[in-house]
């Protein structure tokens, strides 16, 4: 009996920390809670139910008995948007003004947002941006689908995308912090070469002796989600002022998405090399 009244206050204990640091980590701003999108997650819930739905039910289901839509066009448009789009997002992080000294002056323990209200805010701002290009990246399934390539939509490519456009809006809604800028800026970086990759390929079959670095793009993918692992261990490391809830969940969301990049390099790359070799 004193076991299990130890475990209950244990358990009590731990959950009333628990809410105790979640309250202290929450950020409102009524400027941009108001933005598109921020002010409640119905409309981001809705995007992400109804690309849920399509992917995985009708569009499989409605090109069934279809030929593949020949949507080159398209693509090519959307890949360069994408392409130009990340690339901007990289550019406007370094022609902020006062954006590069805030971060290496202040990456660990950041200024309180009233003390530095215009830079925290075109930060937020470029957070926004940044969550609306992972919503616009759900039309990359939709174009998988439209295509005939459902082997394409994996539980990887469909979670990762769910994933990231939760992430993003739950970061801007409710903790609003500059840790992880450096992490969005790497994404950006690495979305670009990735876009321009899509682009080159959408051109058609005489492009396929050009792209003979597509492994290299998903190691770059692996060594970003290892660079930002690092990055926020040593936060903890340096004692700084982080959501350390917040932290902790990316740290072990990261931590799956390295375990099925690792898995898909591996079963793409490692095991057709190894069926060439035997073929040889």
């Amino acid at each position: 009996m004193a076991n299990l009244t130890r475990a209950h206050s244990f358990v009590y204990q731990t959950q009333d920390h628990l809410l105790k640091m979640l309250k202290n980590e929450l950020v409102f701003d009524e400027v941009v809670d108001s933005w598109a999108f921020m002010s409640t997650p119905w409309s981001v819930l809705s995007i992400l139910s109804v690309y849920l739905f399509f992917v995985l039910k009708v569009g499989p289901n409605m090109m069934e008995n279809r030929k593949p839509y020949n949507i080159k066009n398209v693509m090519l448009l959307y890949n360069a948007i994408q392409t130009l789009y990340n690339g901007w997002l990289v550019m406007w992080f370094f022609t902020t003004p006062g954006a590069v000294a805030y971060q290496i002056n202040h990456i660990c323990h950041p200024l309180p947002r009233n003390l530095n209200q215009f830079l925290v805010h075109e930060l937020n701002k470029g957070s926004w941006y940044f969550f609306l290009s992972k919503v616009i990246d759900l039309l990359d399934t939709v174009f998988f689908v439209l295509r005939k390539k459902q082997s394409q939509v994996s539980f990887l490519h469909v979670y990762h995308h769910v994933n990231m456009v939760i992430t993003c809006w739950a970061y801007l809604r409710f903790i609003k912090g500059e840790q992880l800028l450096l992490a969005g800026l790497i994404n950006s970086f690495i979305h670009t070469v990735m876009y321009s990759y899509y682009f080159l390929s959408a051109l058609g079959p005489h492009m396929q002796k050009y792209l003979w670095w597509k492994k290299y793009l998903t190691r770059m993918q692996i060594i970003q989600f290892i660079s930002i692992m690092v990055f926020n261990v040593g936060l903890y490391a340096f004692s700084c002022t982080i959501p350390k809830l917040f932290m902790m969940y990316v740290l072990a969301d990261l931590s799956l998405f390295l375990y099925l990049f690792l898995m898909f390099y591996r079963r793409t790359y490692e095991t057709k090399h190894k069926g060439k070799e035997h073929t040889n």
